[in-house]
């Protein structure tokens, strides 16, 4: 027998939670009957953390969950099913669709949001497909060009000093005694000069490597691993990639890289949007 699953609205018997809410009587007179309540008993599982993770219920009004539960699996005509199909479509945009686009825009922790009435005006528009403001396509593209650009406009926002920090760091840097700047504003110093092949962007190479911020926080290191590391060339941060593809085999530099030619606006673990980063690299070998 298949496993069973639940979607939404899944079936549910009022024993699940202490409740007084109205619910069918169990009458189990015949195996059919015995094997419809295991059924509908073993759909329950995993459902109230269903309700409270994904769809941000309050089980304190479990009585209301179960009024609605009742009379939505009595709504068998078309119109009826229709509104119940709304219900739950506009509850998936309540508790998740908007939610997730908020923190898609403006972060984890946030409390801004993006306007309900124009999200559904637009929804609504698209789904009786009448002629908006854009068509779907056009809406498409406007929204994934713009959402990137104010959630960039957002983290500079918040992280505009980390910017200006690896701005000044590069400024001054790239008047030391030894540091070269490549067109693309990539700084390195040379502190091996190897002798051997130059990779290609497609090479895969063998490397060691310690990574830190500018403040010398490291964040990374294959030292610490005790193994070098190996990827293809171009599979990395574009400053590495640029490197790589000037370093002969055995050179061991120092990279000084912008934060455009780094993660830009992206957060990782250890390191913040708009961070420009400080790598030693030595290249071990280029791997046939």
């Amino acid at each position: 027998m298949k496993k069973v699953t639940f979607f939404m609205a899944a079936a549910v018997v009022a024993t699940l939670f202490s409740c007084t809410a109205q619910s069918p009587k169990a009458n189990l007179k015949t195996e059919l009957d015995t094997l419809t309540y295991a059924i509908g008993l073993a759909q329950t599982n995993g459902l109230k953390p269903y309700l409270i993770r994904q769809l941000g219920m309050d089980t304190t009004y479990i009585d209301e969950f179960i009024k609605g539960l009742n009379e939505g699996t009595r709504k068998t005509s078309d119109k009826e099913k229709a509104y119940v199909a709304g219900l739950q479509i506009g509850q998936q945009i309540s508790n998740q669709i908007i939610p997730n686009i908020n923190r898609e825009i403006f972060g984890e922790d946030s409390t801004k949001t993006i306007d309900r009435d124009n999200f559904m005006a637009a929804f609504i528009t698209g789904t009786l497909e009448k002629p908006g403001i854009m068509t779907v396509e056009m809406a498409q593209a406007y929204a994934q060009t713009k959402m990137e650009e104010v959630k960039t406009k957002e983290l500079e926002n918040q992280y505009g000093e980390n910017k200006a920090a690896g701005e000044r760091f590069l400024a001054e840097n790239k008047e030391k005694e030894g540091v070269i700047t490549t067109e693309s504003g990539l700084q390195y110093k040379i502190l091996t000069q190897g002798k051997g092949e130059v990779p290609e962007s497609t090479s895969r190479v063998k490397v060691n490597y310690r990574g830190t911020l500018i403040d010398g926080t490291e964040f990374d290191s294959s030292y610490d691993r005790n193994e070098p590391t190996t990827f293809r060339a171009n599979a990395v941060i574009a400053g590495w990639t640029e490197a790589l593809t000037l370093m002969p085999v055995g050179s061991k530099w120092e990279l000084y890289i912008p934060q455009e030619l780094a993660y830009g606006s992206r957060k990782t673990a250890k390191i913040d949007p708009f961070s420009a980063l400080i790598f030693e690299v030595e290249l071990v070998e280029i791997e046939k």
